[in-house]
């Protein structure tokens, strides 16, 4: 189960990969997991980049979060 530090930096990772350090504890426990990748650019830099299991996990995250969404807004309208 990842921590909601992991998750954050999955979510970083997708958005900005700039950002997130290459190998920062949260980053190796997310290459571990083989949620993320990383490449190396032309300049020498490491850049962390989600792999397909990890825009995987990020998909099922916006389901469930949309899905918990819609549900705690169900009892609102019945009583409308």
């Amino acid at each position: 189960m990842l921590s909601p530090h992991e998750i954050a930096t999955l979510l970083l990772i997708q958005r900005t990969p700039f950002q997130v350090e290459a190998l920062g504890e949260d980053t190796v426990r997310l290459l571990h997991e083989q949620l993320v990748e990383i490449e190396r650019l032309a300049t020498g830099r490491a850049l962390p980049r989600l792999t397909s299991r990890g825009r995987e996990m990020l998909r099922r995250l916006d389901a469930f979060s949309k899905l918990q969404a819609l549900s705690h807004d169900e009892p609102s309208e019945r009583n409308a």
